[in-house]
């Protein structure tokens, strides 16, 4: 019945000139094509595509059987032969079709599709709308962009494998879809090298520019969340190979290492919307951040990389990147930003940075990005990674550069740990002035001007001594350390000549602190333990503020291990700082002998 109905419109538009198809005709032939794939006779509605007396037919309706043919071809079995059928049909139609009405019909195709359907169906009609673009003559680099734009917004929802099991599953067929997209656009990006190697000034630009916005975007998805480390087992990674061909097509455009070295001087879009003008900077930040990543430590496209640049401009140019990712939650992006920025600091030698490079806003964010990362990443790893990354980059800077940025760190890092960790890292500078080549920075005027930040207590005798506990005692070390190293005739240091303001802004202040704290947990202890012999059941959950901050439930022996912990915390406190005490009344006793 379906053939016959097909057969019937087929031999009555046989007759027509094309001029004289009717808007009648075409909706008939769509039901009864439809009726024929719906009902199992695709090999009969492939004859009659196939019969060269049709061609004309075909060439104005067929395009009205892609929507039904796409759906059956999804339903069938892969061994079906009707799905063969099917898909001789839709290479057909390729060919045969007005190239103009077949593009839109394959586009609102892969418009429409979604969830899990949304690769199978992009794969499905990628050739066939390739097929049809190589034929357009009109708009050609406008269909190839709308194209690769409708397709990377349709795949861009899709989650990006991440685990070795997940990219070895594909359950979606991202992968290998991403790749399918890449051999896609690959003759066009060869149409822009033809042109290009024909005339030197070749002003035909818009196909080269929509080949960039496609790398653009495939450099944000799926390439800025995918996992690119070399994994065991599997030997051809997916996303490894579809960055070295995005990398190749950047390359073959020319435009590679405009991207990597010249972004700054490209015109960004104009929008009247603000909002949308945000997007794109982002979005555009984002993509140039990953194209660092792959070339600098995944290595892609390495060998086409000119050899002229120093380690400190390549580490000037990465480092908005560096931020652009750090400044990323997901572990994916965080993880680029860091390897970014360690690729770049070991291609530098210690010592080498001058402090000059700390006069540029990038280089003073992004220290402090890392120390964000380092204090409130909840993935232990990372958060390792970033403390090892942060010496690095001190490492890297001579004196002035090392003292500028500990400066910079004391005041922003607004964290005990970091600024205990800084502490120590001065006193490793002060032993290095002291012992090897004296240096005016870490000795001298600087040296007091940096002490006066550390040998002090931010909030006086009211500091939160538990909460600063890894600044004090990194702190009471380096006084130590001045006090044992630097003779108060040779003085320095210049430590000697500010003990007044130390006793007055640190040791004083402590003192009182002390005992204000232990007094206060002491207390705290002896109601715990008489509330706990009034309590029937010595397991009682209570609540406990330590530092100002709510502990999780706890029973009252936890919480009372807590308060011992903390009172030992002060005991160990004390007793530095009363052998820092005991060495400055030495030293001080010893001169007065020497001058007597």
């Amino acid at each position: 019945m379906a053939v016959d109905e097909l057969q019937a419109i087929i031999q009555r538009c046989q007759v027509l000139e094309e001029a004289d198809f009717k808007g009648e005709d075409f909706n008939l032939f769509q039901v009864a094509g439809q009726k024929c794939l719906e009902h199992g006779y695709a090999a009969q509605l492939l004859e009659v595509i196939q019969n060269e007396k049709n061609k004309v037919i075909i060439k104005n309706m067929g395009w009205n059987l892609i929507s039904p043919l796409v759906r059956c071809i999804l339903m069938y079995k892969q061994e079906d032969d009707k799905r063969e059928h099917c898909l001789k049909i839709l290479d057909q139609l390729a060919q045969l079709c007005n190239p103009k009405e077949l593009f839109l019909g394959l586009l609102e195709q892969i418009e429409l599709t979604s969830g899990e359907q949304v690769c199978q169906t992009v794969m499905l009609l990628l050739q066939p709308l390739q097929t049809v673009l190589l034929k357009l003559q009109n708009k050609k680099a406008y269909s190839v962009g709308l194209s690769l734009a409708m397709i990377m917004n349709q795949l861009t929802p899709l989650p990006v494998p991440y685990t070795k099991q997940q990219i070895q599953e594909d359950k979606l067929g991202l992968c290998q879809c991403c790749n399918a997209v890449v051999d896609f656009a690959k003759p066009f990006a060869n149409e822009v090298v033809k042109n290009m190697e024909k005339s030197s000034e070749y002003n035909d630009t818009e196909l080269k520019e929509e080949l960039l916005k496609f790398c653009m975007k495939s450099l944000k998805y799926p390439l800025l969340t995918a996992q690119l480390e070399q994994l065991e087992g599997i030997e051809k990674h997916p996303f490894r190979h579809f960055a070295a061909e995005i990398i190749d097509i950047l390359w073959n455009i020319r435009e590679l290492i405009p991207l990597l070295f010249l972004h700054h001087k490209g015109q960004s879009p104009h929008w009247e919307n603000e909002e949308f003008a945000d997007i794109e900077r982002k979005n555009s930040a984002e993509s140039l951040a990953c194209l660092s990543y792959l070339v600098f430590v995944q290595h892609f496209g390495i060998d086409c990389f000119p050899v002229v640049f120093s380690p400190s401009y390549l580490l000037q140019c990465n480092m908005r990147h560096i931020e652009v990712l750090l400044k990323r939650t997901e572990e994916s992006m965080l993880s680029k930003g860091l390897d970014l920025f360690e690729s770049c600091l070991l291609r530098m030698e210690d010592n080498s940075l001058l402090h000059r490079y700390l006069e540029l806003r990038d280089f003073i964010n992004v220290p402090q990005v890392l120390v964000k990362v380092m204090t409130l990443c909840p993935i232990e790893h990372l958060r390792k990674k970033s403390l090892n990354i942060l010496q690095l980059f001190i490492d890297k800077f001579e004196a002035e550069g090392k003292y500028t940025l500990f400066r910079c760190l004391l005041k922003t890092s607004n964290h005990a740990g970091v600024e205990g960790y800084i502490i120590k890292n001065i006193k490793d500078q002060i032993h290095l002035s002291l012992t090897k080549a004296c240096d005016i920075w870490f000795t001298g005027h600087h040296l007091i001007s940096l002490l006066d930040l550390v040998l002090l207590l931010p909030e006086g005798a009211e500091t939160d001594l538990l909460q600063n506990s890894d600044r004090i005692m990194a702190s009471l070390n380096l006084l130590r350390y001045l006090v044992i190293k630097d003779g108060e005739s040779d003085n320095q240091t210049g430590v000697w000549t500010m003990l007044d303001k130390i006793e007055q802004n640190f040791l004083k202040p402590l003192h009182v602190g002390l005992n204000m704290s232990k007094a206060h947990y002491e207390a705290e202890i002896k109601n715990k333990k008489e509330n706990r012999r009034e309590a029937q059941n010595s397991n009682t959950i209570c609540s406990l503020t330590v530092s100002g901050e709510k502990m999780p439930a706890m029973t009252t022996e936890m919480q009372l291990q807590v308060l011992h912990s903390a009172l030992f915390t002060f005991d160990l406190i004390e007793s530095v700082l009363a052998r820092v005490e005991e060495l400055i009344e030495v030293k001080i006793k010893g001169g007065m002998d020497e001058n007597s």
